[in-house]
């Protein structure tokens, strides 16, 4: 089984060092090589990989991410699947899944969370989870030794905001636009006010996703923010038939893009 990375810690250093920090995603069990494209990431620079438990209902994610989850789903991926299948990356980073409430509940606080630790993995991103309700999962979560990361959006209030960078581990999932994952023509002028106000209350890592499509978007979100999360923008190229290579290269630019900073 992969040994477990921490993932605020890790990122913690690596951001300390004076590093961007880049967060790529993949749909896990879309493709039979998808735990060779996380390698690739690793190998390409990712400082912890965000794998996406194929889910029915996405709320979250926009076409591009429904897409990639329903043909994930269509190969035959499952959440036990894919969990039990992080056993064996073992790539050397962080990795985190992001999956639905729902996926949690049916198999149980508890038991989800030490299948995760089981198989290698830091920490989970439930983003339909709220606040008010975080309670039971985190402190299953933490008994278990996963970090779970928490989302703030640039309409969250400041009383809030404050009690979600205290709450949330690993690091702050800043979503840079209102509405759902996938690609931008541009950086939206919310990313940079959010980023600002999540650097001002915490000093957790602050990664800012949704909309980060390119080298020159994460160049620019990264001038605020800790970091960026790209999905959307590699998921598309997997859908079109990418391999781990050709994925790799793209987050390579993207690593380019953070260390001209």
């Amino acid at each position: 089984m992969s040994e477990v990375v921490p993932l605020e810690a890790t990122l913690r250093q690596r951001r300390d060092g004076g590093r961007k920090l880049l967060v790529p995603y993949v749909t896990g069990g879309l493709g039979a090589d998808w735990l060779d494209v996380i390698r690739a990431y690793a190998d390409a620079g990712a400082d912890a990989v965000e794998v996406g438990l194929a889910f029915s209902d996405p709320v979250m994610d926009g076409p591009t991410i429904q897409a990639a989850s329903q043909r994930a789903l269509e190969q035959g991926a499952t959440p036990s699947g894919v969990v039990a299948a992080l056993g064996s990356a073992d790539v050397g980073v962080p990795l985190v899944v992001m999956t639905y409430y729902n996926v949690v509940f049916r198999s149980g606080h508890r038991r989800f969370a030490a299948a995760l630790r089981d198989n290698g993995v830091a920490g989970a991103i439930v983003p339909d989870l709220p606040l008010e309700e975080l309670d039971d999962w985190d402190r299953a979560a933490t008994d278990g030794g996963v970090e779970t990361v928490l989302l703030a959006s640039p309409v969250t209030p400041d009383d809030r905001l404050a009690r979600l960078v205290e709450r949330t581990r690993g690091f702050v999932y800043g979503v840079g636009l209102m509405g759902v994952t996938g690609e931008r023509e541009r950086v939206a002028a919310s990313t940079s006010i959010l980023a600002k106000r999540l650097k001002a209350a915490t000093d957790k890592p602050v990664i800012i996703g949704f909309g980060v499509s390119t080298p020159a978007h994460a160049a620019e979100v990264a001038t605020e923010a800790d970091g960026v999360i790209v999905a959307s923008a590699l998921m598309r190229k997997r859908l079109d038939g990418a391999g781990p290579q050709e994925l790799g290269a793209v987050v390579a630019g993207l690593r380019a893009a953070l260390d001209a900073l």
